[in-house]
């Protein structure tokens, strides 16, 4: 497999993970052993030229994402001083 081969498919890859689950960009790098630059920089840039129908239901992710990220942030912060807590 070329090297732009891999790359596009690792591309394809993401943006399905993403669409499919509703993944937020840490979680896809942390599933696929990558960084959280390379999913962004993939989803971002790469993704358009390749497949601009999925690159639309990423970026729908990415927006519900981003909105609610404040939310997951106020439950991580929740969880951490429940546990200090209980300790």
């Amino acid at each position: 497999m070329r090297v732009n081969q891999a790359i596009s498919s690792r591309v394809i890859q993401e943006a399905e993970i993403i669409a499919g689950t509703g993944a937020t960009v840490r979680q896809t790098a942390r599933l696929l052993g990558i960084s959280k630059s390379t999913v962004h920089k993939d989803m971002e840039t790469r993704l358009p030229t390749l497949s601009p129908p999925l690159a639309k239901e990423v970026a729908a992710v990415f927006a519900r994402n981003k909105a609610e990220r404040h939310l997951r942030g106020g439950e991580a912060t929740r969880r951490r001083y429940a546990e200090k807590r209980h300790e």
